[in-house]
């Protein structure tokens, strides 16, 4: 117990904090804001990290002022804010699904809230591809989209109750469905939209801005706070039915709160990031290895994890090969798929 430090609120509630894990949330926190700082600085036009520093403090010049506030940092935030998101969303997943393979994409929910934009852009867009609506309404129809999806794997996997491997075989139908309809609702679009929707599909944070930093800044805070809160209601669902039903718990009922906090926190990275893939199986798998299994320790770092990742491939895809600017999601998916398959390996022999 003595790599416990004990935490009480006016004996209303109280949690051990590991000192290890803690130490490791921070590195990561730093690791995340230092990378965020040298990243800002990246691109045609170099800016030093002092300069960036200067600039976030407002004591910057007028040209580094532009370029980092109206330019680059949107896109960073937003980035970051994705990340933070689909790592989450998948964290709960995993221990809701008990199966490491589980992750917002995998299982259709990702797929979901990207069809639901895909029809919302053919829908509210003119020839000239000018939304006839408020971009604000976009999170809505993502998480729109994703809930439909979730709500039909719900339905699907119910026998009973709600089994995890059921979950997961449904929602990899599911994932195969909502990819069909997002291809057909792409045919049947205006022609000019169809390149910009295959990248957006793909995954990338290109065109940013502090609009979008507004809307999905104050919904991926009150998310993580909520998903803080339920914890324990995760960590009991790692022991499984028969213990979580033992000591109270509603299985059933904490599955499906727990299913729609993912699908709102995937829906929401949707929206603003596309179908950036993989992140949500890698980012806990990393922290998993690094902190263990306990989600009090291991939410936090999957967040600050999954957003360097979003960070990084977003940033390789802007600045390795300009002029050319790559969706952020090749490169997740290009790291998402290999372990993918040898996560499968290793399961090959399982149940």
């Amino acid at each position: 117990m003595n790599k416990y430090t004990p935490f009480r609120m006016r004996n209303s509630f109280s949690f051990l904090i590991d000192r290890k894990s803690l130490s490791i949330n921070m590195v990561f926190f730093v690791l995340l804001l230092g990378s965020a700082i040298v990243v800002i600085g990246l691109g045609e036009q170099f800016i030093s990290p002092l300069k960036v520093v200067a600039v976030l403090f407002g004591n910057g010049d007028p040209f580094s002022t532009l370029i980092v506030n109206s330019f680059r940092l949107p896109r960073i935030i937003i980035a970051m804010l994705v990340g933070i998101c689909l790592a989450i969303a998948g964290a709960i997943l995993q221990g809701v699904v008990k199966n490491p393979i589980a992750s917002p994409d995998i299982i259709g929910i990702t797929g979901g809230a990207a069809a639901a934009v895909v029809l919302f852009l053919n829908l509210f867009s003119t020839d000239s591809g000018t939304l006839t609506v408020s971009i604000d309404w976009l999170p809505l129809a993502a998480f729109t989209g994703a809930c439909i999806v979730s709500i039909l794997l719900y339905l699907f996997a119910w026998q009973g109750g709600v089994s995890p491997v059921r979950m997961v075989l449904v929602g990899i139908g599911m994932w195969a469905f909502t990819k069909a309809a997002t291809t057909l609702l792409l045919i049947m679009g205006p022609i000019h939209q169809q390149s910009q929707a295959n990248i957006w599909i793909t995954g990338s944070v290109y065109g940013a801005s502090w609009e979008g930093v507004r809307i999905l800044f104050p919904i991926t805070l009150i998310l993580f706070f909520v998903t803080i809160v339920m914890i324990r209601m995760i960590n009991i669902q790692e022991f499984g039915e028969d213990v979580a039903t033992s000591v109270g718990n509603r299985v059933q009922l904490s599955r499906f709160f727990l299913l729609l906090v993912s699908t709102a926190l995937t829906g929401s990275a949707v929206a603003f990031g596309g179908g950036i893939s993989f992140v949500g199986l890698l980012a806990p798998h990393i922290a998993r290895r690094l902190v263990g299994s306990s989600f009090g320790a291991l939410i936090p770092l999957s967040a600050f994890i999954g957003a360097i990742l979003v960070l990084i491939s977003d940033t390789i895809g802007r600045v390795v090969f300009l002029p050319l600017e790559i969706p952020a999601g090749v490169f997740t998916a290009a790291v998402g798929a290999p372990y993918f398959i040898f996560l499968l390996y290793k399961q090959r022999n399982v149940g």
